[in-house]
C-alpha cells in the first residue's frame, strides 16, 4: 500500500485494527450461535461480546505475542483473552484458523467491492454526462491510428460507458462470488462445530455459507474476483490511452485539465503533459499483475496449505486500494476533460475528404462497376491526395472513368458528413436507453 495512491476509506478496510475487529466479530457471533445450541454458557457469550466489543485491540501487543507463538490467530486469541477474562476459554470452540482468516478476507473483499462499485458509478455518471454533451461533436475515427471515417466524440465516450457498465456487472458477480463464509473446522468436515453455527455467522456477517470449504474457502472464487479487477483496470487503460493520444500536440482534440499553478516540466515551462492518463496506465498494469498470483493460488495441497496466504496479504489490499484510486482519478479526469471541437474539425478536414472514400466505392458498385474496378478507381484518386495534397472530390470529378458512372452532383452529395452520423441516436439509445 503506497500512501500516494491510497484513499482513506479503502485503506481503512485493510488496517490491522479493522482486521482484528472482524476476527472478533466472527468469534463472537460463533459464540452466540454455540450458546443457543448449549455448547457454551449464554452468560459467557454475553461477556465475550461485552468485553471484547469494548476492547481496543493493541496491534503492537498482538505482534509481541506472535513473535513468540509464530501464529497470528493464536496471538489474537491470547490478546482477546486478556480483555475477556476466563470466559475466553469458550472462544474458537471447534474452529480452525482458516475459519477466521478466510471469512475475514471475504468480508474485507465484499466491503472493498462496495467502494469500488460506488467508484464505478462515479465514472459512469461522468462518462454519460460528457457523452451527451458531445453527442454530435464530429471527429475523425481512426483505425491503426490512421484516419478512417467520422464518428462523434460522444460516441467514443458512449463506448467507454458501455464497457464500464459491463465491468460493473462483472464486479457485482465477483462480489457475490466472494461473499462466502467458512466455519467448518479442521479439514472442513464440521466434526467439532455444527453447520448451523456457520450459517448463523454467515448471516450475521452478510455472507453465504461456503458449500464445501475443505478447511479453506476455494480459491477459484478469489481468482475470479481479482481477474475481474484486472479487466476493469484494462478498461481504465484503454480510455486513458485514447486520451493520451488525443492530447498529443499534433492531434490536440482533448486534453487533461491543467490547473492554475500546475507545472508540466522542471525544464520546459511550456509543457502540458498527460500525466494523469500516464499514471492511470501504470496503475492499471499493477492491478492486472495481481491476477496471475490469484490464479496460481487455486491449486492448494489437499484440504489446506498456506501458500496462498502471503500472496493474499499483498494482493487483497494492493489491488483494491490501487483500483479505487485509479477509478476516482479517472472519474475526475473525465469530469474536467477539456475538449477541442474546432481541432477535431481541423483534423477531420486534413486529408481533403478522404474519409468519404467508402461512400464513393459503394456508389460506383451500385452504378454497375465491379468492386475490384471501383476500388481501383477510388484508390488511385485517394493516393493523389495522400501524395500531393490534392482535393479528393476535385480529383474524382476530373476522373473520366469515375464521372462515366457518377455525376459531379452525385459525387458532391457523398461528401456530406451528416451521413456518417445518422445512427448516433440509435447507438445512444442502445447504450443509455430511451432517456
Amino acid at each position: 500500500m503506497i500512501p500516494r495512491y491510497s484513499r482513506p476509506e479503502m485503506r481503512a478496510i485493510w488496517e490491522p485494527e479493522t482486521r482484528f475487529r472482524i476476527w472478533f466479530e466472527i468469534e463472537a457471533h460463533a459464540a452466540t450461535a454455540m450458546a443457543e445450541l448449549g455448547i457454551v454458557p449464554k452468560e459467557a457469550a454475553k461477556i465475550i461480546w461485552e468485553r471484547g466489543g469494548k476492547a481496543k485491540f493493541d496491534v503492537a501487543r498482538i505482534d509481541e505475542i506472535e513473535a513468540v507463538t509464530k501464529h497470528d490467530v493464536i496471538a489474537f486469541l491470547t490478546h482477546l483473552a486478556e480483555h475477556v477474562g476466563p470466559e475466553a476459554r469458550f472462544v474458537h470452540q471447534g474452529m480452525t484458523s482458516s475459519d477466521v482468516l478466510d471469512t475475514c478476507l471475504n468480508v474485507q473483499l465484499v466491503r472493498a467491492s462496495d467502494i469500488l462499485l460506488a467508484d464505478m458509478d462515479r465514472v459512469l455518471a461522468a462518462l454519460k454526462a460528457r457523452a451527451f454533451e458531445h453527442k454530435n461533436t464530429i471527429t475523425i475515427g481512426r483505425s491503426h491510428g490512421i484516419h478512417a471515417e467520422p464518428t462523434t466524440f460522444g460516441v467514443k465516450l458512449a463506448y467507454a460507458y458501455a464497457e464500464f457498465a459491463r465491468g460493473r456487472e462483472r464486479l457485482l458477480a465477483a462480489r457475490k462470488e466472494i461473499a462466502t463464509c467458512a466455519l467448518s473446522g479442521a479439514v472442513g468436515t464440521f466434526a467439532n462445530i455444527d453447520p448451523s453455527i456457520e450459517a448463523y455467522v454467515a448471516k450475521s456477517m452478510g455472507l453465504a455459507p461456503e458449500p464445501v470449504s475443505t478447511q479453506v474457502i476455494p480459491r477459484d472464487r478469489h481468482a475470479m474476483y481479482f481477474a475481474t479487477l484486472a479487466v476493469i483496470a484494462s478498461s481504465i487503460e484503454r480510455l486513458a490511452t485514447e486520451i493520451r493520444h488525443l492530447q498529443r500536440t499534433e492531434v490536440l482534440e482533448a486534453e487533461e485539465y491543467f490547473s492554475p499553478g500546475q507545472k508540466g516540466s522542471s525544464a520546459m515551462p511550456h509543457k502540458r503533459n498527460p500525466v494523469l492518463t500516464e499514471n492511470l496506465t501504470g496503475l492499471a498494469r499493477m492491478v492486472r499483475s495481481f491476477a496471475t498470483p490469484a490464479l496460481e493460488n487455486v491449486a492448494l495441497w489437499h484440504e489446506r496449505d498456506i501458500s496462498h496466504s502471503s500472496v493474499e496479504r499483498f494482493i487483497g489490499p494492493d489491488a483494491t486500494i490501487t483500483l479505487d484510486f485509479a477509478l476516482n482519478r479517472l472519474a475526475g479526469l473525465v469530469e474536467k476533460l477539456v475538449v477541442y471541437p474546432e481541432n477535431m474539425r481541423r483534423n477531420l478536414d486534413k486529408l481533403g475528404g478522404l474519409h468519404n472514400s467508402q461512400r464513393v466505392l459503394l456508389a460506383l458498385t451500385q452504378a454497375g462497376a465491379s468492386r475490384e474496378d471501383a476500388y481501383a478507381l477510388v484508390q488511385r484518386n485517394a493516393m493523389k491526395t495522400w501524395e500531393t495534397g490534392a482535393d479528393f472530390l476535385a480529383s474524382l470529378k476530373a476522373d473520366k472513368d469515375v464521372t462515366a458512372r457518377l455525376s459531379a452532383a452525385e459525387l458532391g452529395a457523398m461528401f456530406d458528413d451528416a451521413y456518417h452520423l445518422k445512427h448516433v441516436d440509435t447507438i445512444f439509445r442502445r447504450v443509455f436507453g430511451a432517456a
